[in-house]
């Protein structure tokens, strides 16, 4: 049974929702991540920082869900061989469209030139609800945003893959908003 969140969502074992999603640190030539802001339903108010990217289709690739993703939050095009990855994985449990849910999460890099206009276009109804606007951060600006940014680890990922990837798959784990008392959004 799929929820109003979408049909990539699914009950879990656990009661909750769950989706597992493909999401992308696309680097342009100034050694800037695009990242989108959104703002929290229930709080408008607060508002974070995070990546590209969102649910896998059933029977979908993770590389293709990503290149499928980009295009339709940002009007950008690659191809599915311009990924390189998956260089992070992480699972995280937050608050989104008014239902406590956990998402599994698969993170490539990609590298573009001359980007051009970005476009909104391709945003969804839920999208348009709680994303704001799309910006490119070095890592350094990155540090000093005074709002959230997901993942956490985000400035230092970044860092790490600006001379390429060494190979390695970064795990996260799990990060649970329970332990904070904050959501941790998509």
């Amino acid at each position: 049974m799929s929820s109003t969140l979408g049909p990539e969502w699914v009950r879990g074992a656990d009661g909750r929702y769950f989706r597992t999603a493909a999401r992308v640190l696309l680097i342009d030539e100034h050694d800037r991540v695009l990242l989108v802001r959104g703002h929290d339903v229930d709080r408008p108010e607060r508002s974070w920082w995070f990546t590209i990217g969102g649910g896998i289709d059933r029977d979908e690739r993770p590389e293709d869900a990503a290149v499928r993703e980009l295009a339709e939050e940002t009007g950008l095009s690659i191809d599915v061989s311009d990924l390189v990855g998956p260089v992070l994985t992480r699972s995280a449990i937050f608050d989104f469209e008014r239902e406590h849910v956990r998402q599994d999460e698969v993170f490539f890099v990609a590298r573009i030139r001359d980007a051009g206009e970005l476009s909104r276009d391709g945003w969804t109804a839920v999208e348009r609800s709680f994303m704001d606007e799309m910006r490119w951060w070095s890592p350094a600006d990155l540090r000093e945003v005074d709002i959230e940014v997901f993942p956490a680890e985000l400035p230092e990922v970044v860092e790490h893959l600006l001379d390429g990837w060494d190979g390695t798959v970064r795990h996260l784990g799990l990060q649970d908003d329970d332990a904070t008392g904050e959501a941790v959004p998509q």
